[in-house]
């Protein structure tokens, strides 16, 4: 499993692609360009780009994570 690169939201930038994606949450790009395509991952389709939005991710980590609870 890679790990994640990123200590903190701050540290994010408004628009994440799939490679920041990636490395957040500590995956391939493969993996990250998967989540993309699933129907209820929070996306922005730009042209043929897909970016999330960064307060739509956080929202969607807490959501799909009870808060942070394992």
């Amino acid at each position: 499993m890679k790990k994640s690169t990123v200590k903190s939201y701050d540290e994010l930038p408004l628009f994440l692609n799939a490679e920041m994606l990636a490395q957040v949450l500590g995956v391939s790009q493969a993996t990250a360009y998967e989540l993309l395509h699933e129907e209820s991952f929070p996306k922005l389709k730009i042209g043929n780009r897909l970016v999330i939005p960064k307060d739509r991710f956080i929202e969607w980590v807490t959501t799909n994570t009870k808060g942070g609870c394992a």
